[in-house]
């Protein structure tokens, strides 16, 4: 029997250990509210070892990318999308894909990847997609994607 989701996207997040340092960075930008009641979304979360990744690639430590809101809310909302968007919804070829900060991703669901705003590739993660929550559905990606900054 499958039962309808009970907790929303905040709440999913929260509770699944790899995503500690997303659900950290939502917080700190103050996007808690509004992934929480918000929506539908649908978020492309990536795990705390792509936000790891990031920290390197960017130089900094947590502390310092945590006190930026603005810079991590231009990269959060860049992750995620309106409406509910399904695994079996993702176009076979490239799509240009608008986010909540404005700016366009590309998707193809026959490689798994997305190419973001900089050209760095980043693969959903199969058997981690359509996570239900009550206002969306949540896809795992191994990359922090980033936006023109």
């Amino acid at each position: 029997v499958l039962l309808p989701p009970t907790k929303n996207l905040v709440e999913t997040a929260a509770s699944v250990d790899d995503f500690s340092i997303l659900v950290e960075a939502v917080t700190a930008a103050g996007l808690g509210e509004t992934l929480a009641t918000g929506g539908p979304f649908t978020v492309f979360a990536p795990t705390n070892d792509a936000f790891v990744s990031l920290l390197g690639i960017l130089g900094i430590s947590k502390d310092a990318l945590l006190a930026n809101k603005e810079l991590l809310t231009k990269v959060l909302l860049y992750h995620v999308v309106d409406g509910r968007v399904y695994s079996s919804d993702l176009p076979a070829g490239p799509l240009s894909v608008k986010t909540l900060n404005g700016q366009n991703f590309t998707i193809d669901a026959s490689k798994i990847q997305i190419i973001d705003a900089a050209g760095r590739d980043s693969y959903l993660v199969p058997g981690l997609l359509d996570i239900q929550a009550t206002n969306g559905v949540i896809h795992v990606i191994n990359k922090v994607i980033l936006p023109k900054l």
